[in-house]
């Protein structure tokens, strides 16, 4: 049988890149050589055709020319991608939509037609480079991200590019924006300008870049008279509202969050309507536009003051620009309209009558031109560098040596097949700023002089710094512009916001309404300073502590005595009548719960809040727990009412060690899946007081607390149903009237204790819990062993085990140790 020849065909035609070279691995790129378009509004009746550009912008093209220049290089070097070429597609295109349709071409490779050998092989780009502005790179980076394609933008400053869920593969050579926009509030607030305007592009990057801007002014205390946003494809009307707004001002400094096309547009009807007087604050994107000096009305942003990246040299690429000629790229249109616009002629084929005919072989070495100058590279320098990032992650792939690469068990990538995702790329974002002046030369033309630096890596201080060079200020202003709000508020008043002006503020003198403290402040005597709250807690050293203290240490004393005294007596007979063994660990946990008071008393933190309830807890079951054991045994001893039958053999020492045992493992797993659920913590209550803050416990799971007082509640209703049911035992053997009583007081207290600890403010219910612990506590040390130390001190007489039988003697009652 024949093979057959199958091969796959793309359904839609493929736009091809503007500027193209094969290589082993393809570098992508998309810039915009013509910023400007006829807008019109899709029906998406028919796939919406890539719309045509117009106007040139040298720029973009210098930044394409940057990559291919870097390629070369790289190329050429020995020691970098050693038998692998790189390659590039770039594609040229302008409009939000068709630099998506770009990036889903550099992403899918849109190949016209593949055989069937290598229908699988994908033609993936290794990383995007681009796009210069923010909005059209949010647009395509969340997408091209979800495939795991690198993007490295160059001049997109938008902060939200930096959330690293909605874009996992965006990287940037260049400072988000958050830097900018606190740079740019340093420096208003350094010429002591509090009074201004802001103006931004209705877009991510302006909207983002604005907010952020006057939210960092108002640390610095500058307040923002008005706040607008506009597009250059907004109708006219917008754009003559928002001057009429800036000539209604009374703020003279404006601060400017958006690109060249919006600020010429603004400038150009400032112009228009001879409106000067205003000092500009610029962003990045326009601040050192070459373009600038071509629009109308160009003169008011003379003396303009902005930040952007800092210049860099690139030795060579001067003169690679100068070598540029059409035949080096024969399919790209743009390549012969520059060469036509640049030299002013007609070349061979072109359909322009015009100009005089042209060749291609003239020399760009005698031009000069923003795209042959190469004195003053701040993007392209950022452009080139990304280049370079993403040479040296595939030359670490392709040197990678097994046992030591970056994927699982040290395994390496195929050099022939490496994949997008496998480049390991590391943002490099410095937040290190140059302050530029826009001053005219003498050539006519608008260039940004240095006049300072920004770096936000130096500590507070140090982070703004003016040089020597003289600054030109505004159109038509001779010093520095004044432009404030009202003086300083008087004590005790404070600035309100005007009506109708989202950011605007004035002095409200001797106003009857008060600046709100932050919440961990609060106003002092004189009512015109916030200062910190106290922090409150039942601390030792305070009245209520101590005593609780006290009552404490007295519990372990009183406890230490009756123990001292059974010990001493352990042989008597009403000591081994009343389980000795059960007696001394009741009394060891007795102890226990004594001492667990303390830890509610002083300075919560994240180990005492945990300690004392779970510590609190355990001690309590283990005190009811050996109660219940004790109240058992009598029970059942008594209960015995058949001549010759030892029951006690069903519940002898090694059950009622069991018993205690497990009613108080019970408990431990309670506290454990507490603690490991969501266990205590401290806290600070801001609401109960407006003056001071209460540190205090929380109990993380309020369910796992109630859970814990639940069960010791539980066994104590058991308890003392038990010792009610043995309430008429023989008188002479009164161990379960003694747990009934000791029983009563502890059920009472801890019944009172709930509706007293929920309505307790602040520290008190802490020294509630430590009270409820105390009686309780005490209620047992007194109900149970009072009696039994009272005899045995005192009336020695009836400790005899012919008066602790008495009238038990018809049963046959053994308990003993």
């Amino acid at each position: 049988m024949q093979r057959g020849t199958s091969v796959c065909r793309l359904q839609n035609s493929a736009q091809p890149a503007e500027l193209a070279q094969n290589g082993d691995f393809v570098i992508g790129g998309i810039f915009s050589f013509r910023t400007g378009q006829d807008y019109v509004i899709n029906t998406f009746q028919t796939i919406p055709e890539v719309r045509k550009c117009k106007n040139f912008n040298f720029r973009e093209f210098k930044f394409a020319q940057a990559v291919i220049f870097a390629i070369d290089e790289i190329n050429k070097n020995p020691g970098m991608l050693p038998n692998f070429k790189l390659g590039y597609k770039i594609y040229d295109n302008c409009g939000t939509m068709d630099i998506m349709r770009a990036a889903l071409a550099l992403m899918s490779g849109q190949k016209e037609e593949v055989s069937d050998e290598s229908c699988t092989k994908t033609e993936t780009v290794q990383a995007i480079l681009g796009h210069s502005g923010s909005r059209p790179t949010i647009a395509f980076a969340q997408v091209v991200g979800r495939f795991q394609v690198p993007v490295i933008s160059h001049f997109a400053t938008c902060a939200c590019l930096s959330n690293r869920e909605a874009y996992p593969t965006f990287f940037r050579t260049i400072p988000s924006d958050y830097y900018q926009s606190r740079a740019l509030a340093k420096l208003v607030k350094h010429f002591g300008w509090t009074w201004i305007g802001a103006v931004a592009v209705d877009n991510e990057y302006g909207l983002n870049g604005i907010t952020a801007f006057v939210q960092a002014a108002q640390e610095y205390e500058v307040c923002t008279e008005y706040s607008e946003a506009f597009s250059s494809s907004d109708p006219p009307e917008k754009l003559l509202r928002i001057v009429e707004v800036i000539k209604q001002a009374t703020s003279k400094v404006i601060v400017a969050f958006m690109s060249h096309r919006e600020i010429k547009l603004l400038a150009q009807e400032l112009h228009r309507q001879n409106i000067t007087g205003l000092q500009w604050v610029g962003s990045d994107a326009w601040i050192t536009d070459h373009s600038l000096t071509d629009s109308e009305g160009h003169s008011i942003l003379v003396g303009s003051l902005g930040y952007t990246v800092s210049k860099a040299k690139i030795l060579g690429l001067e003169e690679h620009l100068r070598r540029l000629q059409p035949s080096q790229f024969p399919a790209s249109q743009f390549v012969r309209d520059f060469w036509e616009e640049t030299f002013d002629c007609s070349l061979n084929g072109t359909a322009n009558t015009q100009r005089k005919p042209c060749s291609g072989s003239e020399s760009l070495q005698s031009v000069t031109s923003q795209f042959t100058d190469a004195t003053e590279l701040r993007f392209t320098n950022n452009i080139y560098k990304s280049v370079y990032a993403v040479a040296h992650a595939l030359d670490n792939l392709i040197k990678c040596e097994e046992g030591m690469g970056p994927f699982s068990n040290g395994s390496c990538a195929d050099p022939k097949q490496i994949q997008p995702w496998q480049n390991h790329l590391f943002e490099l974002n410095p937040s290190r700023y140059e302050l530029v002046n826009i001053q005219m030369t003498n050539k006519g033309t608008m260039e940004g002089a240095t006049v300072g630096i920004y770096d936000a890596s130096l500590p507070e201080s140090h982070q703004f710094i003016m040089n020597k060079i003289p600054v030109v200020w505004g159109n038509r202003l001779t010093e520095v512009p004044v432009s404030v709000c009202s003086g300083s508020c008087p004590p005790g008043t404070h600035k309100v916001l005007q009506k109708g002006k989202p950011y605007s503020y004035f002095c409200s003198i001797y106003s009857i309404h008060c600046m709100k403290c932050p919440p961990m402040y609060w106003s002092n005597e004189q009512r015109d300073a916030c200062i910190p709250k106290s922090i409150e807690f039942l601390a030792l050293n305070e009245l209520l502590g101590t005593l609780l203290v006290s009552f404490s240490v007295l519990g372990v004393f009183l406890t230490l005595i009756t123990t001292l005294i059974f010990y001493c007596h352990k042989e008597t007979p009403l000591v081994r009548a009343n389980n000795s063994e059960l007696s001394f660990l009741l009394l060891g946990s007795l102890n226990l719960c004594f001492l667990c008071s303390l830890t509610f008393i002083g300075r919560p933190s994240e180990w005492s809040c945990m300690l004392r309830h779970t510590a609190f807890g355990i001690t309590f079951v283990l005190c009811i727990s050996c109660v219940l054991g004790k109240t058992i045994v009598v029970l059942m001893a008594f209960r015995a009412t058949l001549p010759g039958r030892n029951v006690m053999k069903w519940f002898g020492p090694t059950q009622q060690r069991l018993c205690v045992v497990a009613f108080t493992l019970i408990q431990v797993l309670i506290c454990i899946l507490w603690l490991a659920i969501s266990p205590p913590f401290p806290s600070l209550n801001l609401l109960l007081y407006k003056d001071r803050i209460i540190l205090e416990c929380s109990v993380g799971s309020a369910l796992g607390f109630w859970a814990v007082l639940g069960y010791i509640g539980l066994l104590a209703m058991l308890c003392f149903i038990l010792a009610f049911l043995a309430r008429k035992l023989p008188d002479n053997f009164n161990e379960a009237k003694f747990i009934t009583f000791s029983m009563l007081i502890f059920c009472a207290v801890w019944i009172t204790f709930i509706p007293a600890y929920v309505s307790s403010p602040g520290k008190f219910t802490v020294a509630v819990e430590i009270f409820a612990i105390l009686a309780s506590g005490f209620g047992l040390l007194f109900c149970i062993f009072m009696p039994k130390c009272y005899i045995i001190m005192f009336r020695p007489e009836r400790n005899t085990k012919k008066h602790i039988m008495g009238k038990a003697s018809n049963n046959d009652i053994h308990v003993h140790h």
